[in-house]
């Protein structure tokens, strides 16, 4: 059984503390290695600006994108009126933001495509007040409406230059449409309203005026 002044002896064996030294340097020397190792791969301290792109047009942005050192990438796109085609709409990160070196911009670009909407199930379904107050919604515009025969005020066809549509046709966002709705009895042709539609002017007397 080892006794407790032999448990103790190793303190006065060099080689012991020779080791511990060694083995105290070594971790030491590790951790440094390892903090300057991932300083180094993170770019710690580095940080960019990122240029405000939006408004211009892609091919300028992505040049003065990759002059920070960044990557530009064109991932979406969407229809601004007024806005020229291919104009940056958005990008990501946002501009004047601090990234690493070599960091991708996502950027959202106007298109010169406008969009096209599907017409409601108004045609034969809806009043002139029911189907102008959709359309409205939707972002098209109005021409006064075509009056033809039928229930007043009720919707029978939907035009788009002078075509005729039906439900679920799409057209351009903001077309100018034309409603054709019904006139009514009271606005329906005068040749188209029978026999009340004839006026008869009653013989005049004729005067002599002779004695003048």
């Amino acid at each position: 059984m080892i006794s407790f002044k032999e448990f103790f002896s190793f303190k006065h064996n060099r080689f012991f503390w020779l080791n511990l030294i060694a083995m105290f340097i070594v971790v030491i020397a590790a951790a440094w290695g390892t903090l300057h190792w991932l300083d180094n791969y993170t770019r710690h301290g580095e940080a960019i600006t990122v240029p405000n792109v939006k408004g211009l047009p892609l091919r300028q942005a992505e040049n003065e994108i990759n002059k920070q050192g960044l990557n530009a990438i064109a991932i979406d796109s969407s229809y601004v009126k007024g806005v020229p085609a291919g104009a940056v709409l958005e990008q990501t990160p946002d501009g004047n933001s601090k990234v690493k070196s070599g960091r991708t911009v996502y950027l959202t670009i106007n298109t010169s495509d406008v969009p096209k909407i599907a017409i409601p199930d108004i045609i034969d379904n809806s009043s002139y007040r029911q189907a102008t107050a959709r359309l409205r919604a939707m972002g098209f515009r109005l021409t006064e409406p075509e009056l033809i025969e039928g229930e007043k005020d009720w919707v029978y066809h939907v035009k788009y230059n002078e075509k005729k549509l039906n439900a679920g046709d799409r057209v351009p966002r903001e077309a100018t449409l034309t409603l054709c709705i019904g006139a009514g009895e009271d606005g329906l042709p005068s040749d188209s309203l029978g026999n009340d539609s004839i006026i008869v002017v009653e013989d005049q007397p004729v005067i002599d005026e002779s004695w003048f």
